[in-house]
């Protein structure tokens, strides 16, 4: 007989950042000293040292309009991995002026420029689903956004930033 893999069963994860204060807060509730904040029409970019033990460095860009947060990982040397960006799907908006806040609706996006786009955690989501931390509509905005995104990329070649530019926006790094 074979058993479903469990699932990490945790309520949505929700994160503030401070741009005035260069503060993030994130799911756990420690809050962590930003390096820059950078505003634009379009979204909210963020940079900051992490404490992580796989990477040393953050950076984030949350998109309302297209429900999506894109970061790049700076993985450490031993902790490499075979991805360009890390796409959360959820909700990210500026909450108040100076105040945004992101609430993480479980399916992630990875993307391997020029490959592939790889859908991760539908379980979490079903199971969040079960559990009643989303409902209906929540969930099947989700999948929605997952399956656009998944699209967008690939009709763009599996690059993010030409998808990304055909929306108006254009993502700047560190």
């Amino acid at each position: 007989m074979t058993h479903a893999p469990t699932v990490d069963l945790h309520r949505p994860k929700v994160e503030y950042f401070h741009v005035d204060e260069l503060t993030n807060i994130d799911p756990k509730g420690f809050v962590r000293q930003v390096e820059r904040y950078h505003v634009e029409p379009w979204g909210l970019y963020m940079a900051r040292p992490s404490d992580h033990p796989e990477f040393h460095y953050i950076e984030s860009w949350l998109l309302p309009s297209l429900s999506i947060r894109v970061t790049v990982f700076h993985f450490t040397p031993a902790d490499l991995r075979d991805q360009d960006y890390y796409i959360d799907l959820g909700e990210f908006a500026q909450v108040e002026p100076g105040t945004w806040k992101s609430v993480d609706h479980y399916l992630d996006l990875v993307v391997r420029s020029n490959r592939e786009v790889e859908l991760l955690d539908v379980d979490e989501l079903l199971a969040a689903h079960s559990a009643g931390y989303l409902d209906l509509a929540q969930a099947q905005k989700a999948i929605e956004t997952a399956t656009a995104v998944i699209d967008g990329i690939a009709a763009h070649g599996h690059l993010l930033e030409p998808w990304l530019e055909a929306h108006g926006i254009k993502l700047t790094w560190k």
